[in-house]
């Protein structure tokens, strides 16, 4: 009985299927953004955590004075009322960390921040999020200025 081989199992083939699949793959990770683009050159981004979620917009998404404006959730999605919430900046490449901003509240969910200078490069930003004397959630996320 004689073997009958089916060209898509060929070794060469194989090998053409993993190249293309890593093509691919790294594509898809090179295109993921840090922050989602608007059309004003703000970004926003969601951060969570088993506690809480916040909404953040930086604006703008580039280097000199930005203003961060924090929307926070729970995880129900319901407006979460916290008591303080203060932002962290550390510039990921030269290690450089801002001085901890204390945010000022807009409404019972909103807060927002303004930093005199952010220079161009990968930042990570940080909450502290105050939900009540005794309950504090810490989270944080890459943003890039340009």
């Amino acid at each position: 009985m004689k073997q009958i081989k089916s060209p898509m199992t060929s070794p060469r083939n194989f090998a053409g299927l993993a190249l293309v699949m890593a093509a691919l793959l790294s594509l898809s990770v090179a295109a993921t953004p840090l922050a989602a683009a608007t059309d004003d050159d703000s970004f926003f981004t969601h951060l969570h955590t088993e506690k809480a979620m916040a909404n953040v917009t930086v604006s703008p998404g580039r280097a000199g004075p930005v203003e961060i404006a924090i929307q926070l959730e729970t995880t129900d999605e319901t407006p979460l009322a916290a008591k303080a919430v203060s932002v962290t900046l550390v510039d990921t490449q030269s290690g450089r960390k801002l001085a901890p901003v204390e945010a000022s509240r807009d409404g019972e969910d909103s807060w927002h921040v303004k930093v005199a200078q952010l220079t161009p490069g990968r930042w990570m930003l940080g909450l502290g999020i105050s939900i009540s004397e005794a309950d504090h959630v810490s989270v944080e996320s890459p943003i890039l200025i340009k």
